[in-house]
């Protein structure tokens, strides 16, 4: 099972993603790639980077998407409606939760080799926890 992170910036997609590794604890973490800004560096959300990181990840079972925020949930959305040579593997799901609290949920229980479903229950309960 894979991961991949869509953030508006290529910093904050690569710094969550070292820290949901760190926390994974012992053992080998899951496969987790990063769709961070514009192709060009810049702030933003890019589907051609989201496409390569899904494709990265994929090991056919399953792969769970964490975005930042609005357009970057929007880009991946057109690419799971879009078919043919842009189509992203049918088993590709995004996690509507916390971008830091779900990286690391999602992260840490694919990691023990969990499948989507129970993934995407991580991240549900990662979005519920409360703090307070």
């Amino acid at each position: 099972m894979g991961v991949v992170l869509v953030a508006h910036s290529r910093e904050v997609a690569a710094a969550t993603a070292d820290l949901a590794r760190a926390l994974v604890g012992t053992g080998d973490p899951a496969p987790i790639g990063t769709a961070g800004g514009r192709e060009d560096g810049g702030v933003g959300t890019s589907s051609a980077l989201v496409e390569a990181a899904v494709k990265q990840v994929d090991n056919g079972r399953g792969v769970v998407v964490l975005c930042d925020m609005g357009s970057a949930v929007l880009t991946v959305k057109a690419l799971l409606a879009e078919s043919g040579a842009h189509a992203l593997p049918s088993e590709v799901r995004i996690a509507d939760a916390p971008f830091v609290e779900g990286a690391v949920a999602v992260l840490v229980t694919a990691s023990t080799g969990a499948d989507i479903d129970v993934v995407m229950t991580a991240a549900d309960d990662a979005r519920a926890y409360r703090k307070i």
